[in-house]
């Protein structure tokens, strides 16, 4: 996200004229994309809806944020190229399979490079393209995968973070506004690993390197902070769950389970970069 549209999103965030929700449950549509043999179990996806709501009640450790994830189906499609290749051919895979409107996540499990492993849009985005909304993860890192260090779910957990509205605890360093969450100590680089303490700001408090949005191992992540929890129900007010979620979900079709045909309809350009979990930048 560029500083204009961090700052826009803020101002946006502190504005919104509404009553804050104390608990916002996201309906989630979870699409399995695979090359034929490979891809994420049934058995997998399920776990890392459990793991979502472990996290984000605060189970692991930290707050409860108030968010919570209702699981509405999952679809699988057999398309070699969407499986090995699902950033080069977004627009057409989630033109076919995306389900719902803003306050719906669609999460895209399917298999990234070495260096990826998943991004999201932001909620402000939505409104410019709605068909581009959602999260893209790599099947490997959902609970037991074979990403070692980033096998627990936990990225999942991450990005869809982003997708809520927060950014990383690394965010503008250890300058203002930092991520702009009142609970989260500034921090100047992301963690690398798994270290036991970390203060790389003058500014009061350690580095969080357990929170779920720095880029810690899986094994150090166990929290999310209160503050943290206030933003994104702010932003699910402010752009999700608000009239333009109302709108939408009026206009949602039925959702069926199974093998979707992989299909490559025109879609709109996409005119944005994405938040991007990086192991090989962690260590």
């Amino acid at each position: 996200m560029t500083a204009t549209e961090f700052a826009q999103m803020n101002a946006a965030l502190r504005n919104h004229p509404g009553p804050i929700p104390a608990t916002v449950t996201v309906p989630m549509w979870i699409h399995v994309l695979t090359d034929g043999q490979t891809g994420a179990p049934d058995a997998a996806v399920r776990e890392q809806v459990n793991v979502l709501n472990r996290a984000y009640s605060g189970a692991y450790g930290g707050a409860d944020t108030g968010v919570r994830f209702a699981l509405r189906g999952i679809t699988r499609t057999d398309n070699r190229d969407w499986f090995r290749n699902p950033l080069g051919l977004e627009d057409p895979m989630k033109a076919t399979l995306r389900r719902g409107g803003s306050e719906t996540l669609n999460l895209y499990v399917s298999q990234l490079s070495e260096l990826v492993l998943g991004y999201a849009t932001y909620p402000n985005w939505y409104a410019g393209s709605p068909s581009q909304d959602g999260v893209v993860i790599d099947w490997r890192t959902l609970p037991g995968g074979a990403l070692r260090n980033f096998n627990f779910g936990f990225t999942g957990v991450h990005e869809i973070g982003h997708w809520l509205g927060l950014v990383h605890t690394f965010e503008n360093g250890c300058t203002e506004p930092g991520d702009s969450v009142d609970d989260t100590p500034y921090q100047a680089t992301p963690t690398e690993g798994c270290p036991d303490r970390r203060d790389s700001c003058t500014a009061a408090g350690e580095d969080p390197i357990h929170n779920f949005m720095d880029y810690a191992h899986d094994r150090c992540m166990n929290q999310f902070t209160a503050g943290q929890g206030l933003r994104m129900r702010q932003a699910w007010a402010t752009y999700r769950g608000g009239v333009a979620g109302l709108q939408s979900r009026s206009s949602m079709g039925p959702g069926l389970l199974g093998t979707q045909a992989g299909q490559a309809p025109i879609a709109p350009p996409r005119p944005y970069t994405y938040s991007v979990f990086l192991p090989r930048g962690r260590g």
